[in-house]
């Protein structure tokens, strides 16, 4: 059918995310008028979320380990350890440093951290987006807001008299439907993870409707629930603290870090980067067991000799703080997996203190993830859906997944810049058909 009553955009790009802004921002400075839709009131909600303890844009480590923190469910046919070609060209061409290169053009100076993590000079998301959000309405970027798309996506007849196909959008507003002419269309919608930011996850059954190859949606860099929950008395007396200092050993898996004990089980960086791990686990087997070390900078003949050591009139709590640092929650959490009698029998003690273990039986819920695996099958050879001529997908709806660091923000912006340059072809191919 041949609809002239839409509004039309050459190009529209549905989520104002970083991947939906970078696609935008391309087609915009290749000259394509734009327009960007969003369910939010406002652009970058979780952009802006994500940087309130500090923008992590992206990380300063050389490119082929870089490239080795990217995983998906889809990997090369022709080799199964790496990434689908389309993913890794894009992280090729937008990588660490390029990100740095794009932040200084918006006028933001960055910054190598301790941990070679890269962020802002100032840490602050707020004066990156304002920034680039100048930029793309000065390219003439038209941002339409409360806008929720609802899988409405029908193929129509192009401008009169060419030939091509176009597509017509169909979407929700406060003020009633609306539909909306694209050439071209590109969708970064979010994975499934902070859905009252919009990441919903609710575009999956409308494109497997139509056709479109899709992995399941998975929590990634998620917390775990602990087999059997805490006893009541350390969820409500040590759930929101720390455990500092320690390492994780889970496989072929070892690191040292952080994280957080909650009223559940455990969260936080040093769980996040064995979280594909430990969530692949549970999904086999049921469960998930790690050993975690509490004294990583002592050998397992020293503690045994403090443990041993006379304590004389002490109790065991003061000597294990006396003689180890052991004290607050990492004592708990040896109370916890032993018992009382257990603490006060040094051959179980000492090595529960070095390999101390933890069996997690469930990921939370995906909706409290940083991220999301899975979502539209890295199989065909570029960024396009092969069921949808001239509609492409960037960001975290695509299925790959890395930990956090910097990782998740640098794809999100190389899908969305390579996505807009696939469409940029497709539109040039159309207008030369």
């Amino acid at each position: 059918m041949n609809v002239t009553n839409p509004d039309r955009s050459k190009v529209v790009v549905i989520g104002a995310g970083p991947a939906g802004l970078m696609a935008a921002d391309v087609l915009a400075q290749a000259g394509h008028p734009v327009t960007v839709f969003d369910a939010m009131p406002s652009v970058g909600r979780k952009f802006l979320l994500a940087g309130k303890g500090g923008l992590n844009l992206t990380h300063s480590e050389p490119l082929a380990p870089f490239l080795g923190r990217f995983t998906t469910a889809t990997p090369s046919p022709a080799d199964a350890s790496k990434l689908p070609a389309q993913l890794e060209n894009a992280l090729r061409a937008f990588d660490g440093p390029a990100v740095r290169a794009w932040a200084e053009s918006l006028g933001i100076a960055t910054f190598v951290g301790t941990s070679g993590r890269v962020f802002p000079s100032d840490m602050k998301a707020a004066p990156l987006l304002r920034a680039w959000l100048q930029r793309l309405r000065a390219a003439g970027v038209v941002f339409h807001m409360r806008h929720h798309w609802s899988g409405g996506c029908e193929a129509v007849q192009g401008a009169a008299g060419s030939g091509s196909q176009a597509w017509q959008l169909t979407f929700q507003t406060p003020q009633g439907e609306v539909q909306h002419l694209a050439d071209a269309v590109v969708l970064a919608l979010g994975g499934a993870s902070w859905a009252r930011l919009g990441s919903d996850g609710a575009w999956w059954p409308w494109l497997q409707a139509r056709g479109v190859a899709l992995n399941p949606l998975r929590p990634s860099n998620c917390g775990f629930e602990v087999q059997g929950g805490w006893s009541p008395y350390f969820a409500e007396r040590f759930a929101g603290q720390p455990l500092k200092s320690v390492a994780l050993r889970f496989g072929d898996f070892q690191c040292r870090g952080e994280f957080v004990a909650t009223a559940h089980g455990v969260e936080g960086s040093l769980i996040y980067a064995v979280s594909a791990r430990l969530r692949d686990a549970i999904e086999q087997t049921g469960q998930a067991v790690f050993e975690l070390d509490l004294l990583p900078d002592h050998s397992l003949e020293r503690v045994q000799k403090e443990v041993q050591h006379p304590r004389g009139a002490r109790s065991l709590a003061n000597h294990l703080k006396s003689r180890l640092g052991l004290e607050g929650i990492k004592l708990a959490l040896l109370v916890e997996h032993l018992g009382r009698e257990g603490v006060n029998d040094p051959l179980r003690l000492v090595p529960a203190i070095k390999a101390l273990p933890i069996t997690l039986s469930a990921t939370r819920p995906i909706d409290e993830a940083i991220s999301s695996a899975g979502g539209v099958a890295l199989t065909a050879p570029g960024f396009m859906l092969p069921a949808l001529p001239g509609v492409f997908a960037a960001g975290e709806m695509l299925d790959w997944e890395a930990p956090t660091g910097g990782y998740l923000l640098t794809a999100c912006l190389a899908t969305g810049k390579a996505a807009a340059q696939e469409a940029l072809r497709y539109l040039r191919l159309e207008m030369e058909g």
